[in-house]
């Protein structure tokens, strides 16, 4: 059941319905105490009695809240109003990347400097042992002063590989789902991922390859009619290669393309930190405007007009 406008959550009014995240409804709502908008999603009362993705849930709070980083949303809190489980989050103003997906693509210096800013919130994130799983351009929106910003971890997960338990700042480790279970959305899913194998940081990167392909051409690599003609063409199939699509493109964009959307996780870029090098090499080659990250904001919440 949708919250209606005018509804109050503990301390936050309800504004307007905004969609559907990874694990719950979003919502548009002012914080009465504070006197700022921000961004609240409900966990559904069916998913909250169950107790596996409830702790999904929780999992996803902590794995965002332990991220501190200008591309990736701000948590504030977790909270629990009369039984209803949510949390509240920065809003973000501006528009989803999927609206900036241009037929035939975007400019060459337009492409890295997003890419650029997409994998250095992956490269932040894996630091901190948090695999994204559904990145997309509907899970990215692009500010009114034209930030990146990555949404949506409700399908997150902690990955223990390559980070030090040891750390203070490395998050509690919890299994976020059940061997083969498939999550995650088909167009932008890694051969493992619709396997129902393991996971990891570079399983993030073979999304963000798709998503690299998308904005440089205006179509994604694998595509079909049917989910199932798309899951093969994902498992078995080698895409057009970006310059047999746009001659304009240089030759070094599409092996780092072709290289992250390599079937094994092993071929393929082993950190968004080495993707990101990679992306900027082709920007100071290309003769374009240096891009060394995203501006920091003393004030992260962005506040729609």
């Amino acid at each position: 059941m949708l919250l209606i406008p005018g509804t109050r959550l503990g301390s936050y009014e309800i504004l307007a319905h905004i969609g559907a995240g990874g694990m719950g409804e979003v919502y548009r709502a002012k914080d009465v105490r504070l006197g700022r908008e921000v961004a609240v999603k409900v966990l559904p009362a069916d998913v909250a009695s169950d107790a596996a993705r409830l702790a999904r849930f929780e999992a996803e709070a902590r794995a965002v809240a332990s991220l501190n980083h200008p591309n990736i949303v701000t948590l504030f809190s977790v909270e629990d109003a009369d039984g209803v489980r949510f949390l509240t989050m920065e809003l973000v103003a501006g528009e989803s990347l999927e609206r900036h997906v241009a037929p035939g693509g975007l400019p060459l210096d337009r492409v890295l400097e997003l890419g650029i800013a997409l994998a250095d919130a992956l490269a932040a994130a894996h630091v901190k042992g948090v695999v994204h799983r559904d990145l997309k351009p509907q899970n990215v929106m692009l500010t009114e002063d034209g930030l990146v910003k990555v949404l949506d971890f409700g399908l997150a997960k902690l990955d223990t590989s390559g980070s030090d338990e040891d750390s203070a700042d490395t998050p509690t480790r919890t299994a976020l789902s059940v061997a083969g279970q498939v999550v995650g959305t088909l167009p932008y899913m890694a051969p493992e991922q619709l396997r129902g194998e393991a996971v990891d940081s570079r399983t993030d990167l073979f999304s963000l390859g798709v998503l690299l392909y998308e904005l440089a051409t205006g179509q994604r690599p694998f595509e079909g009619k049917t989910a199932g003609v798309i899951s093969s063409a994902i498992l078995r199939d080698a895409p057009t290669s970006l310059t047999g699509l746009r001659a304009d493109l240089p030759p070094a964009l599409a092996r780092i393309v072709s290289r992250c959307l390599e079937k094994d996780p092993a071929d393929r870029y082993q950190s968004a930190a080495d993707l990101r090098a990679e992306l900027k090499n082709v920007g100071q080659a290309s003769g374009g405007p240096a891009y060394s990250g995203p501006a920091h904001s003393e004030d992260a919440v962005m506040v729609p007009p």
